[in-house]
């Protein structure tokens, strides 16, 4: 097997240019989603089921992109096909869902509607996304596989950063961030049209300036080894998976977990500790909503700031775990800064834990994988340790809630304790194939 070539900076800032447009999206999405739902009229303790359906889809979907993108060769590359159509479908979506309230539609009809195009919108991001990781996994030789992945971190936090600051900037300079009872205020609705613009651009950028090996190139570079051709069958792949693979994945269900909480409650929960108030007619509360979206910024420059730290880290474990201690930090503190600014502190935090698990989870699980073939196929596997925990935590979000006294605030002390969990199982995972 020939070792893969190095590649230049600017090859492997290339190769993930489109994650920066996918971020976007992505931080829309996360950011707002909340929102726009308890907008809508939904009730906090039936919040967290809004977030079933996405990571559902991933877990069923990811595996069969993997899958078929390992056995797809065309002359528009390997992985690029799908990505195409994971952001083609996510530009239409965008456009979509702001709009559910505009409709004239009944609150439940408007709610299942919402219900479908948050599904569409998370499946096609993460259709999407999927590829760029593959692509490094394909391209990227194991010397500068932490490089690719922190690029890629970095770009994805530079997305996140614009992307949660356009729905504070377009209140800023006009657009109205307060609507009539169940309709989604424009600032939020321009965000999501702007944001679908800015994601098919750096599609079309990363198509152009990308070319995926042809078959006979990339079999120089990754021959399939002999036990693993055949059928790549899900069960029997996961049943040789590496220890690693799975360890990993513990890891990631308490960080996934954590997120989610974060992502479901966090709005609410700003909005009471500063604001004192949880009704979304509140002009409080649609503050607090565009003040969340400048904290989440303020943790996306953090964690590309942690990004190019990480690297530095003489050991990728150590690096994984520090930064996930920090974030569990940062989540316990949300509830006792009742200063909007002293909320800056804790998401500077979430941001370093934001970092590593962008970037450590895959360097560790590639390097693990090498020499296990259906690399795709793996890692689609792999974004079950994604979908998984946030379909666990949605269906378990409503009784937590009840169980930390129906205050949302507290939701991000059970985020904190989560990512330490996480922190500590970092140690048991073992680098070497095993």
């Amino acid at each position: 097997m020939k070792q893969k070539p190095n590649l230049s900076f600017w090859q492997l800032w290339n190769l993930s240019f489109g994650f920066f447009g996918v971020q976007i999206a992505y931080a829309l999405q996360s950011g707002n989603i909340s929102r726009i739902f308890r907008t809508l009229g939904a009730d906090p303790h039936d919040l967290s089921f809004f977030w079933i359906l996405p990571p559902l889809m991933g877990i069923l979907v990811q595996p069969v992109v993997g899958s078929l993108s390992d056995k797809t060769w065309t002359r528009f590359g390997r992985r690029i096909p799908y990505l195409f159509i994971g952001a083609i479908t996510a530009v239409a979506v965008m456009c979509l869902l702001p709009n559910a309230g505009s409709l004239g539609l009944t609150v439940s009809m408007v709610m299942i509607f919402g219900l479908f195009m948050l599904m569409l919108l998370d499946t096609s991001i993460n259709m999407a996304m999927q590829p760029f990781k593959m692509m490094v996994g394909d391209m990227v030789n194991e010397e500068q596989k932490g490089k690719a992945y922190s690029i890629q971190s970095f770009l994805c936090n530079a997305g996140s950063v614009i992307g949660f600051l356009f729905p504070p900037f377009l209140a800023f300079i006009g657009l109205s961030n307060v609507a009539p009872e169940g309709i989604v205020p424009d600032s939020v609705i321009w965000s999501f049209y702007v944001g679908a613009i800015i994601l098919i651009l750096c599609v079309i950028y990363t198509t152009v300036k990308v070319k995926e090996w042809e078959p006979s190139i990339y079999r120089e570079y990754n021959p399939e080894p002999e036990k693993d051709k055949g059928s790549a069958n899900w069960f029997v792949l996961l049943r040789n998976a590496p220890s690693a693979f799975w360890r990993i994945g513990l890891v990631q269900f308490f960080c996934w977990a954590a997120f989610l909480y974060m992502w479901s409650y966090v709005v609410d929960a700003v909005s009471l500790t500063v604001w004192d108030t949880d009704v979304p007619t509140d002009k409080g509360y649609q503050d607090a909503a565009d003040w969340t979206n400048t904290l989440y910024a303020i943790q996306a420059v953090s964690s590309v700031v942690w990004a190019t730290i990480i690297p530095r880290f003489n050991n990728m474990k150590t690096a994984y775990t520090v930064s996930l201690f920090l974030g569990g930090l940062g989540f316990a503190l949300i509830p006792f800064c009742h200063d909007q600014y002293l909320q800056i502190g804790p998401f500077l935090l979430i941001g370093c834990a934001w970092a590593a698990m962008l970037a450590c989870p895959f360097t560790l699980v590639t390097n693990a994988l090498q020499g296990y073939g259906h690399l795709g196929t793996y890692l689609g596997l792999f974004n079950g340790t994604i979908c998984l925990p946030q379909i666990i935590a949605a269906l378990l979000g409503g009784s937590i809630l009840s169980l930390v006294g129906s205050y949302q605030a507290n939701m991000m002390i059970v985020s904190g304790v989560l990512l330490v969990m996480g922190a500590v199982c970092v140690l048991a995972i073992q680098t070497k194939k095993n």
